[in-house]
């Protein structure tokens, strides 16, 4: 055997191996770049699941030891999500309350039964709805 011939295995053999290595780092970046662009959407509430969490920041901001308290109702406005409007609706069956915009397009909606104060030691079952449009 002549004295190229090992040495010419050993330059093939270390041309192949940072392809191979080349080739493992491009995959493990591609798959990197696609989890964070679906991590960095799955923070983002979508247009049609923005009521439900709404209505709970409203709940909250409404709610006086379990009952709401229909004066506060001005005060959920500002539970909107970001860029959107919001409209609160509490009605029972003798009375309703609205705050903001008048829902004039299709939003996205949720509701709940709540107990409802009307005065002093009167308290009656009612819903509490909310509408949320971008």
């Amino acid at each position: 055997m002549s004295p190229t011939t090992p040495r010419m295995q050993t330059t093939c053999r270390a041309q192949v191996e940072p392809l191979a290595a080349l080739a493992a780092l491009f995959a493990v970046c591609v798959g990197l770049s696609v989890y964070a662009g679906v991590l960095a959407g799955a923070g983002e509430p979508s247009d049609r699941d923005l009521a439900g969490p709404t209505l709970s920041a409203v709940d909250d901001a409404v709610t006086v030891r379990g009952v709401v308290d229909p004066t506060r109702l001005d005060r959920a406005l500002g539970r909107a999500p970001s860029g959107a409007r919001l409209n609160v609706a509490l009605t029972t069956d003798e009375r309703r309350w609205t705050a903001g915009p008048s829902p004039t397009v299709r939003g996205d909606r949720a509701a709940k039964r709540v107990s409802v104060r009307l005065g002093p030691g009167r308290v009656r079952v009612g819903r509490l709805r909310v509408v949320v449009w971008r």
